[in-house]
């Protein structure tokens, strides 16, 4: 009776456990902080938001925009998937810009539930971020200045694969020739690319001269297992490593910087994964 009593108390507390972590990882929020070194960049703080999926966190998201505000940044970075594809509101990802451009200047790029909500209902999507406050970069860049310091700032959908996939038809020309006349620049670069696989394991982060690239789409494998992982990766596959935080080129000149992203679209929740919002010094170095 004493070991049935014991199984059964074991039981309840696994099934306690889950359940708090599928609340904390739909419901929570943490920051994430680094500081990136930087060569012509003095001081900068860039706050990154990704893979919103129409979430909320408070009544209009209240809470999301008192966290990212106790931050103030210099920019705030979205990289895509802000809505759901499937969904046809729109309301929580405009009213959320709105929200964050009191708060500091936004750029969006595209995620792919931005370019097939597009498709599924013929709405740009682009325009109404535009029209909440935000600029919109696709396949573009703007050169600005923050903080009394020049910057580049571009954002693409796309793999980004490098130059030399061109020849086996596997790169997109489009992308190659936006990433050419991108880094051709003596000033820093920030590029928000919302899809990580091929700066990650394709050779992107060295074969493009591209300083900072800020990225998501993964949701740092939506279930996160203790010393495992994450369990999935759209394009990277089943148990595929890290899959948030900071990777550099093999020179360390270079950085993607990846976050688990807010939400979720996926029929499996986010376990043991907390949102994120993502804040990133970038400093001169002494």
């Amino acid at each position: 009776m004493k070991r049935y009593c014991r199984s059964y108390l074991v039981l309840l507390i696994f099934v306690a456990g889950v359940c708090i972590s599928l609340s904390t990882s739909a419901y929570t929020l943490m920051t994430t902080h680094y500081t990136l070194p930087s060569s012509t960049i003095s001081s900068l703080r860039i706050l990154q938001l990704t893979d919103l999926h129409n979430s909320e966190f408070g009544t209009y998201n209240s809470r999301l925009i008192n966290a990212v505000r106790a931050q103030s940044p210099d920019l705030i970075l979205l990289t895509g998937d802000l809505l759901n594809s499937n969904e046809q509101r729109t309301d929580i990802a405009t009213n959320l810009i709105t929200q964050l451009c009191d708060i500091a200047p936004v750029y969006c790029s595209n995620g792919n539930h931005e370019i097939e909500y597009q498709e599924n209902y013929g709405v740009d999507v682009d325009e109404l971020y535009r029209e909440a406050g935000a600029v919109v970069l696709e396949k573009e860049y703007q050169d600005i200045i923050v903080n009394d310091q020049k910057i580049r700032l571009g954002g693409i959908y796309g793999y980004c694969l490098p130059g030399k996939y061109l020849e086996t038809g596997e790169a997109d020309q489009e992308e190659c020739t936006f990433l050419k006349d991108f880094q051709n620049t003596d000033l820093p670069t920030i590029l928000m690319c919302h899809m990580p696989v091929c700066w990650m394991i394709n050779g992107s982060l060295d074969a493009w001269d591209v300083d900072y690239v800020f990225a998501g789409h993964v949701h740092g494998g939506e279930v996160i297992l203790p010393f495992i992982g994450g369990l999935y990766g759209p394009d990277l596959g089943w148990f595929p490593g890290k899959m948030e935080g900071v990777f550099t080129s093999e020179n360390k000149e270079k950085t993607l910087i990846l976050s688990r992203g807010l939400g979720t679209s996926e029929r499996i929740p986010r376990f043991n994964n907390i949102p994120e919002i993502m804040v990133v010094d970038i400093q001169g170095k002494d």
